[in-house]
Formats: C-alpha cells, sequence, structure tokens
C-alpha cells in the first residue's frame, strides 16, 4: 500500500510540473517587419516616407499604398512643408524614404550638411514655371514691363535652374558658361528685379500688387490650385531637364526589399496614368529605377 502510494503521488507531482511548465510559457509575436514561424502570418513591414503634398504625396496615397498593401507594406506617409526635414529625418531615421526633391537638390544637400543620402528611382519632373500677378494678368513675358518685380525662391541651391529659365526667357543675362550653375553674382544684365521669398510663399506672392511675376515651381503651383501646363506665362521643358523628383534614401536600407518594391511601384504604369490623367501636363512622368 505504502509502495502504491508512494507512486500515484509521484506521478500527479509529475503532471502538476508540467501543467505549470505549460502555462508559464508565452508566445511571443513575431517582430514587426519579419514573417512568424510555423502557421503564424507574416507581419506587414512599414515603411515611412517623407512627401509634399502635391504632387508627391497623392501620389504615394492614392496609387502606391495599395500596391503596397498586396506586398505586405504599410505605407505611412508623412506631409512636409518645406524642402530641409525631409532630408534631416531621413538621414537621422525617423524616416525610411522620402520623395520630394529633385537630383540636384539631393546632392546640394548632401554636400552643405556632409550627408550620404542617395537615390533608387526618378519618377517625374516638375517643370518650373513663370505666372503673372492675379490682378495684373500679364499674358506673357514681353507684357512685363521693364524692371518689373519678379519674386524667386530664396533657396541659394534652386537659383540656379530658377536664373537659367528667365535667361532662356530673355529676362536676364548670365556670365558665359555658368549654365544651370548660376547665383544672383552672376547676373551681368537683367530687364527685371528679384524679390527672393520662401518657396511656399510665391503662389501668395500673386496677390501682392507689388510682385508682377513669380517663378514657381509646379508641386507649389498644384497646391496653390494653378495649372502650370495653362497658367504658366513661361514653362520649363522637360527634354533633356536634369531635376528629376526621385526616391531618396539612405545608403544602409537602399538594397531592402521593402525599398525596392516602393521603387518599383513607384515607376510603373499605374503611377504613370495616374500622373498624365491627373496632372494634365504639370508632372512629366520619368519612371526609371536607378542602376
Amino acid at each position: 500500500m505504502k509502495k502504491l502510494f508512494t507512486t500515484l503521488f509521484a506521478g500527479l507531482l509529475a503532471l502538476s510540473l508540467a501543467a505549470c511548465g505549460q502555462s508559464g510559457t508565452e508566445q511571443k509575436p513575431a517582430d514587426a517587419g519579419q514573417a512568424g514561424s510555423g502557421n503564424a502570418a507574416a507581419q506587414p513591414v512599414t515603411l515611412k516616407v517623407g512627401a509634399t503634398a502635391v504632387p508627391h504625396a497623392e501620389i504615394l496615397n492614392q496609387v502606391v499604398k495599395p500596391m503596397l498593401e498586396k506586398e505586405g507594406i504599410n505605407l505611412d506617409v508623412v506631409i512636409f512643408q518645406d524642402y530641409v526635414l525631409p532630408n534631416t529625418q531621413l538621414a537621422e531615421k525617423e524616416l525610411d524614404a522620402n520623395y520630394f526633391q529633385h537630383i540636384p537638390w539631393l546632392e546640394a544637400t548632401n554636400k552643405e550638411k556632409n550627408l550620404n543620402l542617395t537615390y533608387v528611382a526618378g519618377v517625374h519632373i516638375e517643370p518650373l514655371g513663370v505666372y503673372s500677378n492675379k490682378a495684373k494678368a500679364y499674358k506673357d513675358l514681353a507684357s512685363l514691363p521693364a524692371g518689373a518685380k519678379v519674386a524667386i525662391t530664396n533657396g541659394t541651391s534652386e537659383h540656379g535652374r530658377v536664373l537659367a529659365l528667365l535667361e532662356k526667357a530673355g529676362l536676364l543675362k548670365l556670365k558665359d558658361g555658368v549654365g544651370i550653375n548660376g547665383t544672383i553674382a552672376d547676373i551681368v544684365e537683367k530687364k527685371i528685379e528679384l524679390v527672393e521669398l520662401e518657396p511656399a510663399m510665391l503662389p501668395r506672392a500673386l496677390d501682392d500688387a507689388a510682385i508682377d511675376a513669380a517663378v514657381i515651381n509646379s508641386n507649389f503651383a498644384l497646391e496653390a490650385g494653378l495649372n502650370p501646363a495653362k497658367d504658366a506665362i513661361y514653362l520649363e521643358s522637360g527634354e533633356n531637364n536634369p531635376y528629376v523628383n526621385v526616391l531618396a534614401t539612405r545608403q544602409d536600407n537602399k538594397d531592402s526589399d521593402a525599398i525596392k518594391k516602393l521603387a518599383k511601384a513607384l515607376t510603373s504604369p499605374e503611377v504613370k496614368d495616374f500622373i498624365d490623367k491627373t496632372y494634365k501636363g504639370s508632372v512629366l512622368f520619368v519612371g526609371e529605377l536607378k542602376n
């Protein structure tokens, strides 16, 4: 009897310990962005991408986001009103990528701030345009009076592009050979007076009686309800245009699977179709993956 009691007690104790060990085991969730083991479903990857509102965020939210959801990628679009923070936050790893800038701006920012950002895809061109004051409503550049006040960006990194456009339009002359690298100091002759403003303020300058015209990038023009293809009195050509807007990343994540899928989506026929139908020539699709 004593032997039987001892055997039963040992069996019950073993069952009790086994049950305690099983109930104390926690099933840890798979890390975000990693596939779970066994039958567990893969967790979605989240990409945080900085963008300006128009057209970049519109393209990302309306076209690219649904495409990436099918690939198990959640796109978190963060909208910026300036051209500085999207790059500094990308460098500081607060963003995974950004989509708002052209190649010369990215290169100038890298040099100025000692960053090492790169890009993985060229998506579109936003032609720079000259717009007349709404009240004065000049129909073309020839209508601008001598000494007309023309508002331009105060961003020196953009001056080369703006001045090259104004030179081609016949409103000023730069030193020979400076091309798109010209500065205010390189102006040797001008028919107009330049007024420097914050880029986002340029569309509002068209309501200022003291301003005759403004040189505005298409993203700010579109945000202000302007149609560059129709409303600009002079528009930059898209042919051989070096100002391609790109998907920028860091060196450490440019080859990641999620970034590659984002780049592929941004250069897809679906994005081209959206750009062509929505912006009607005000934004020009490029759609090239960087080798």
